[in-house]
């Protein structure tokens, strides 16, 4: 069957077209995004605003018809912390169910974190032994740990790129005494949560998902995504403290030329950093090796084994 999967993220709206089918790898056909940023939409009141709204819903719009172009047979739409977080949002999600007639679900911490772990495992099987994931998106940071297809553990924590870079970098570059307070912030928030990873066991394989990781694996030597999914890609706690003060003294035009650094995600690569360098740290990890699948490709997934279950009952 052909699925579109619409991720409403904290930095991107994404509709992934997919050909799916139990017992396959889903065989991603065709990809449309917009940056719509929606953590930097949040009003002092921490509602989305009417100019968030409005974007939003265009960009749900659009993809219906991309999607029926590309005839999928069927559209799973979710939403994560931008508007998970918001004052406002069940009006944001009524106002795009009835200008599109599509409903948007609301994804909680906690199942983005058991999705995307289920991505995960499925990727690289059983033979990797109890895993540890890691996820920074642009409004949280997720944390997983398991031996089986559901995590033991799974933690959401507002220490998404996006919210930070939002509240913190106001000019070209932050200030010493910034980063340091923002350094100590995230720290402080992950050590708090980390007894609960460290209990569950030593993992037998760390891994890293989504577009921060990616970009930073890069810049530290990682493969392109040109050379395809299949290749190995790590990034090291070394490499990534080597780079951070370049990253702290470049201004974002010369953060916008690093190889993997998107123009839409400059001001995030920098707090990114400082959450990925925070994780490794903690947990001590020497490094996260990189994998391509995510949380859609694990609702993709969830999607599939239900069917699965279904068609076994009839």
């Amino acid at each position: 069957m052909r699925l579109g999967v619409l991720d409403i993220g904290s930095n991107t709206g994404h509709l992934l077209v997919v050909d799916a089918h139990g017992g396959a790898a889903p065989l991603p056909a065709f990809s449309y995004k917009q940056p719509l940023r929606l953590a930097e939409h949040l009003d002092e009141t921490g509602a989305v605003s009417q100019v968030g709204i409005e974007a939003l819903t265009s960009f749900v719009r659009e993809s219906i018809q991309v999607a029926e172009d590309k005839g999928c047979s069927e559209m799973l739409g979710f939403a994560t912390s931008a508007v998970r977080d918001a004052v406002n949002t069940d009006d944001v999600l009524a106002t795009v169910g009835e200008r599109t007639g599509v409903r948007l679900t609301v994804l909680d911490g906690e199942d983005e974190a058991r999705l995307t772990f289920l991505a995960v495992r499925r990727w690289f099987g059983w033979s990797a032994g109890r895993l540890a994931v890691f996820d920074i998106g642009g409004g949280s940071l997720e944390l997983a740990t398991g031996c089986d297809e559901a995590p033991d553990v799974a933690r959401s924590l507002p220490l998404g790129a996006a919210r930070l870079a939002q509240q913190v970098f106001s000019g070209e570059r932050p200030e010493e005494e910034v980063l340091r307070e923002l350094r100590r912030q995230i720290r402080a928030d992950i050590a708090r949560d980390a007894g609960h990873l460290i209990r569950a066991g030593v993992p037998d394989k760390a891994v890293a998902t989504s577009k921060t990781f990616r970009s930073l694996a890069r810049i530290c030597g990682a493969a392109p995504s040109g050379d395809g999914p299949l290749v190995h890609r790590v990034l090291p706690l070394t490499g990534l403290r080597n780079r951070l003060p370049h990253l702290i003294a470049m201004s974002r035009l010369q953060l916008a030329a690093l190889p993997g650094v998107s123009t839409s995600r400059v001001h995030q690569i920098l707090p990114g950093a400082l959450v990925a360098e925070a994780c490794m740290d903690i947990f001590n990890l020497p490094a996260l090796e990189i994998c391509p699948w995510a949380l859609r490709e694990g609702v993709i997934l969830e999607r599939l084994d239900r069917l699965s279950v279904l068609r076994t009952h009839d």
